[in-house]
């Protein structure tokens, strides 16, 4: 090893092939990202042993439209043997877990909506994992059960392996004109829904239908000796029921309340239009003050109208919100394609522009409808905004570390060139962290079909790595100026001669990382801080070895320590000969040419 390093280091040829092929290493490894041969995300999914499914039909539908659905879903999933029992919560929804504390669970109240909970095997004892099992469910549900009733959204909704948010795509938009900001969200969604990668699109919004609305005529009521409170009693007790009375009973302190209605074959109307509405009115017929009974279809009139929708307010401002998820792939890149497209698309209508300021996401951009004077905002929210949140932060921990390593280097060093040799040795552990990623990509793609990706977890290993590069250098460093100090070897001697010895070293500590990192390789959460720990190290031991010596004869704060040597040699050896010649008179003291 010293035989090596000293040839490399005399040999300008062979320090330039070192530094070319670093170099290049890094450039190569960096260029993986964009070009996606490493692709990164939040969290990677994990294998669970639950997972739920949220049914939601149209604003209009009745619970037997919902059961419907709920029912094709069942018997779908009474075909996987996988599957050890189901919970259906027809209504309303499941208790809470996980995922259902910011996805509105317990919220849910309406006969439009349903949750389905599933239990399988346990995920050890099957070879599919549950994401997998989603992946391969999704669109054979969706295709049978789906358009059961119009406008039904079936969504999946496994346990996040993170922070939980809304969706893992959320698009809000926000705008003062309601009209717009619901043709606006058609057409965010119908991106979403063309966009590879993206499923269960949703728009949180009411739906637009039609109703009816029975008005009493009260000339007529009048007229025929009837009162307006008894003709809308009687067609609320017929079609939704009232209490009409209360039953007292020893066993229990309260009064049980006595509650009346149609029952459910008589108030069901055959056909959902005004005919058979004006149908079922004529069944009823009210006694008036003379006993004469007067049909409901004489003192009420049909009034056909519009649904009036919900509105949505956020931070005091009028929103709609589009949800989306994706399909075994990472939110980063179906949302760079789905922004690209809407720029595009919706630039043929409207004035499209992006949002710049300091105080505004990257991704939101400005909508002005010129027709109708409404100016939209599209922000980007969900697990997109938690991932740039958290790599943002994470990058400014690596940022801070960086800059504290270097001046705490400065004051030791007395040197901004050795600082630097420091601080160059731990960031090229990136080298090992991105193509480690990639060969774990291809085994797994290989072996699962699934990709391996690039996640916070990977990046906290990366700053992990930085203490231990930092420290193999640091001692090469070390020990270097003491030989040449106390032994006064040549520079590029001393320079061999400390990485021939701190070697062993620095290989052992690497493969204490790698087998103490291979349990973490194989989690499907921290598996990245397993490979980035693995591979880092590899390449942190590479640069320590071969690449920092190279630096380290380049310095010319190591040329000032060589000097120094000579001259403090110089100096001790005359003033040794001084002392020596001393005692012989016939010779002449030590001179500048001596010296």
């Amino acid at each position: 090893m010293e035989k090596l390093i000293y040839k490399i280091l005399n040999s300008k040829i062979n320090k330039m092939i070192v530094i070319l092929l670093v170099i290049l290493a890094m450039v190569g490894a960096v260029m993986m990202i964009p070009t996606k041969l490493v692709l990164a995300r939040m969290l990677p999914g994990k294998s669970a042993n639950t997972f739920s499914i949220y049914v939601d039909t149209a604003t209009n539908a009745s619970a037997r439209e919902t059961r419907a659905v709920t029912s094709c879903i069942v018997q779908e999933l009474k075909k996987e043997k996988e599957i050890t029992d189901m919970e259906v919560y027809l209504g309303q929804g499941a208790p809470l877990d996980y995922a259902g504390l910011v996805k509105g669970s317990a919220l849910k109240s309406l006969k439009n909506q349903a949750e389905i909970v599933v239990n399988m095997t346990d995920k050890h004892e099957r070879d599919e994992p549950s994401y997998m099992f989603v992946h391969r469910l999704r669109p054979e549900i969706v295709k049978a059960c789906g358009s059961l009733t119009p406008n039904t959204s079936i969504k999946f909704i496994e346990m996040p392996s993170g922070p939980p948010t809304l969706a893992t795509i959320v698009v809000e938009l926000y705008g003062k004109n309601q009209k717009a900001l619901r043709t606006m969200a058609e057409k965010v969604a119908g991106v979403l829904k063309e966009t590879d990668g993206l499923v269960d699109v949703d728009i949180m919004q009411d739906d637009i239908y039609r109703k009816y609305a029975i008005v009493p005529n009260k000339e007529k009521i009048v007229k025929s000796g009837l009162s307006v409170s008894q003709v809308n009693q009687i067609i609320y007790l017929a079609f939704k029921g009232m209490e009409i009375a209360a039953k007292n009973t020893r066993d229990q302190q309260d009064q049980i309340p006595i509650f009346v209605r149609l029952d459910d074959e008589t108030r069901e109307l055959s056909r959902g239009d005004k005919d058979s509405l004006l149908t079922k009115l004529s069944s009823l017929e009210l006694m008036n003050n003379r006993g004469a009974m007067v049909p409901m279809t004489e003192v009420v009139h049909i009034i056909t109208t519009d649904s009036h929708p919900g509105i949505f307010r956020k931070n005091l401002k009028n929103a709609v919100v589009i949800t989306a998820e994706c399909d075994m792939v990472s939110q980063v890149y179906p949302l760079l394609d789905a922004r690209d497209r809407m720029i595009e698309e919706l630039g043929q209508d409207f004035n499209v522009s992006k949002v710049a300021g300091i105080n505004t996401y990257m991704f939101d951009l400005e909508v002005k409808d010129e027709k109708n004077n409404a100016d939209m905002l599209i922000r980007w929210d969900g697990e997109m905004k938690v991932s740039l949140d958290t790599f943002r932060d994470l990058s400014g921990a690596f940022i801070a570390a960086l800059v504290l390593m270097f001046l705490l280097m400065v004051v030791y060093y007395k040197s901004f060139a050795l600082s630097g040799i420091v601080l160059i040795g731990s960031f090229l552990s990136i080298i090992g962290v991105i193509v480690g990623h990639w060969v774990t990509d291809k085994i797994q793609l290989y072996a699962t079909d699934t990709h391996f990706f690039l996640t916070a977890t990977s990046l906290i290993g990366f700053i992990s790595l930085m203490g231990i590069s930092a420290r193999s250098s640091l001692l090469l460093i070390d020990f270097s100026r003491s030989l040449m100090h106390d032994e006064g070897t040549p520079k590029r001697r001393a320079i061999a001669i400390a990485t021939a010895t701190r070697a062993k070293p620095i290989m052992l500590t690497a493969v204490a990382i790698i087998l103490g990192s291979l349990l973490l390789a194989t989690d499907p959460i921290f598996g990245g801080l397993g490979v980035a720990l693995i591979f880092g190290s590899m390449a942190a031991t590479l640069v320590s070895l071969f690449f920092i010596p190279v630096l380290m004869d380049n310095a010319k704060a190591m040329n000032k320590i060589e000097d120094d040597c000579k001259k403090v040699k110089v100096t001790t050896w005359c003033v040794i000969t001084d002392n020596l010649k001393s005692l012989f008179p016939r010779n002449n003291r030590c001179n500048e040419e001596d010296k």
